[in-house]
């Protein structure tokens, strides 16, 4: 056999994406220079690595499994990378964060300064629903995630970075029309949720239930970007988390209208397993959130407080 590591690297890609299109964008490459190597690679092989049925990829059972080695030796020439940075005196390594959508607003400020301090330590960081966060954490296939609801099932340690404050919105035309009550809300104006699996998704059912609130009609989007953009559109008010939203208040675009029992308050947390056994550079990680977390949320996010 006589396989790159390139090749390795992009049949990984396409085996996680299912899709050639979808390797070559996250490849930075064209669609025909990964079919070319993934054909290089296929070659070297007498059983196939994948099948096209109808317009979709799929792969083998035997391509799984091959996909299983590459990682492996992928990982391996990694920590050869890593030692030799090591042995120069540069702190190296590999970090995985798994943070709920809302926590691109946090996390990038919360490791700037450590990434500028450590260019020897590359990162992954996975933005999804607080569902898939949890259970990345929990199968161990990242070092930390970043929720504003811990869960209970899970023995964790946890870093607490923000404080986290949910209101009732509407968009500033539309709540300037308005004829009806604010306790009449509810009931007579369009909801806007986030999708099941969704952290202020389940906040805002709580809360809603709690108070006995009949719905009229609601509006599900798939992200808070999304639904922040409807509610400045006029299609209907949500409960959503300050941090997202901030600048379209600032702008006039986006009105916090005062309810009973809002904001909901919780707080941005860094998690990770306690009995997880971490790298010198997640241990790193940690030391300097510690020692400079109160620095980036005065420098950073100082708005909170007021």
């Amino acid at each position: 056999m006589n396989y790159t590591l390139h090749q390795l690297h992009v049949f990984l890609e396409v085996v996680k994406e299912r899709s050639i299109t979808k390797a070559s964008e996250a490849l930075f490459l064209t669609q025909p220079a990964v079919s070319i190597q993934l054909k290089k690679f296929q070659d070297q092989f007498p059983l196939p690595l994948t099948e096209v049925i109808g317009r979709q990829l799929y792969i083998t059972s035997f391509g799984e499994e091959i996909a299983e080695v590459a990682k492996n030796i992928l990982e391996e020439v990694n920590k050869l990378e890593y030692k030799a940075k090591a042995y120069q005196g540069k702190l190296a390594g590999r970090m995985s964060i798994s943070i709920v959508s809302t926590g691109k607003y946090v996390m990038p400020f919360y490791l700037s300064g450590f990434v500028q301090n450590h260019p020897a330590i590359d990162f992954t960081i996975d933005v999804t629903n607080k569902d898939k966060v949890v259970r990345d954490l929990e199968e161990n296939k990242v070092d930390f995630a970043l929720v504003s609801v811990l869960p209970k099932h899970i023995g964790l340690k946890k870093s607490v970075l923000l404080k986290n404050d949910l209101y009732l919105v509407g968009g500033s035309n539309l709540d300037k029309d308005r004829k009806s009550k604010i306790n009449q809300i509810f009931l007579e104006q369009p909801l806007i949720y986030r999708e099941q699996g969704s952290a202020t998704r389940n906040a805002m059912e709580t809360f809603i239930q709690g108070k006995n609130q009949p719905v009229s009609k609601k509006i599900e989007l798939t992200s808070n970007e999304a639904v922040k953009q409807a509610v400045i559109a006029g299609l209907g008010y949500s409960i959503m988390p300050l941090i997202g939203i901030i600048k379209a208040i600032d702008d006039g675009e986006i009105v916090i209208i005062p309810y009973p029992g809002l904001p909901l308050s919780t707080q941005w947390n860094l998690i990770w397993l306690k009995n997880k056994k971490l790298s010198p550079a997640a241990e790193a990680f940690i030391n300097y959130l510690e020692n400079e977390k109160e620095t980036i949320r005065k420098r950073h996010f100082n708005w909170v407080k007021k």
